[in-house]
């Protein structure tokens, strides 16, 4: 157990003493028998990673945010309750200088699929009489935006400039101006490897300290991708096509793209400036047409496809409309 090589010994009451010596047996009983390691790192004790765990930290959705945690309890309790939806790679609790927690934690399981679950079945829990937990999903942010970018500048150019300076950099979000195919926007998303990278990334590129092609930049965090339901996306009918003329009507967008996939029936199709949404009877139809058109030329502009998300992922949909599980 990599916690603490003996117990605590602090100027303290003896009641005191017997609580922070009775925290670490059970602590240390935990780390026996799971086999998991417990460290502090900077105000959080950390339990995880699985033993002999191989590969990287588990896909982005896999964490979760549990909230509302009353301050005497510990992983000794935490740890079996949240193992009973799924297997646990890492549970981070927030401590304070009393040793007692700050009533709040993360949980990262090894699936998305045991995340998914551990919110349906854990938030609201009666831990603590009066006591419930409040749990949601983390948001793990990976992107920032990156604006004040010259417009003749192409998305290869952008990458290098930035990798020479950072590290993580994972794909470079480039869209092209709407009025000029030519032309970038003057902005674009860069993707990291996971949000360390982003927040060091952040930092290396604060304003006054990098410039791009002799002109100052703006970094800031971009709004983070929510993270979809499979289920709820297997059932999506409609598509999400960008980068289309905006001088082209929709009738002449519909007859254009009606060449590559002749036999699908569209149900509607709703066009505003660059980009549109198409809709579909059937979800087979909108695969077939997925896949026929992504990537297509159509007036010079080469089109980019994929499903739409469901209002409930739209940014002003997550901005106006608070979890009901959220934790004050």
């Amino acid at each position: 157990m990599a916690l603490i090589s003996s117990k605590i010994k602090f100027n303290s009451s003896e009641k005191e003493i017997i609580r922070e010596n009775a925290v670490y047996d059970n602590l240390k009983r935990l780390s026996e028998a799971t086999g998991y390691s417990i460290s502090q790192r900077n105000g959080q004790r950390v339990y995880g990673p699985p033993p002999n765990w191989e590969g990287g930290k588990p896909q982005r959705g896999s964490e979760i945010f549990v909230g509302k945690i009353p301050r005497d309890i510990f992983e000794d309790e935490l740890v079996p309750l949240f193992e009973q939806v799924g297997k646990i790679y890492e549970l981070r609790l927030m401590m304070d200088f009393s040793g007692f927690n700050r009533g709040f934690c993360f949980v990262t399981y090894c699936d998305i699929k045991s995340a998914d679950n551990a919110v349906k079945r854990f938030d609201g829990y009666l831990l603590r009489p009066q006591r419930k937990l409040g749990v949601y999903k983390s948001v793990d942010n990976c992107r920032l935006f990156i604006g004040g970018l010259p417009r003749d500048k192409k998305k290869e150019e952008i990458t290098q400039a930035i990798n020479e300076q950072v590290e993580g950099i994972m794909d470079v979000i480039l869209y092209p101006s709407q009025y000029d195919n030519n032309e970038n926007r003057g902005f674009a998303f860069v993707e990291f490897e996971n949000h360390r990278y982003a927040a060091m990334a952040r930092r290396q590129l604060a304003p006054g300290s990098f410039q791009l092609w002799g002109a100052d930049i703006v970094v800031d965090w971009a709004d983070p991708l929510p993270t979809l339901d499979p289920s709820v996306m297997a059932q999506v009918t409609n598509l999400y096509i960008r980068n289309i003329c905006v001088f082209m009507d929709t009738q002449t967008f519909l007859n254009a793209i009606l060449v590559y996939i002749p036999a699908i029936r569209i149900h509607k199709i709703h066009k505003v400036l660059d980009y549109a949404f198409v809709h579909f009877r059937r979800r087979a139809d909108a695969e077939i047409a997925l896949n026929a058109l992504n990537g297509v030329s159509i007036g010079g502009h080469k089109i980019e496809v994929t499903w739409a998300r469901p209002k409930i992922y739209s940014k002003n949909y997550r901005m106006n409309t608070p979890p009901t599980n959220f934790c004050t």
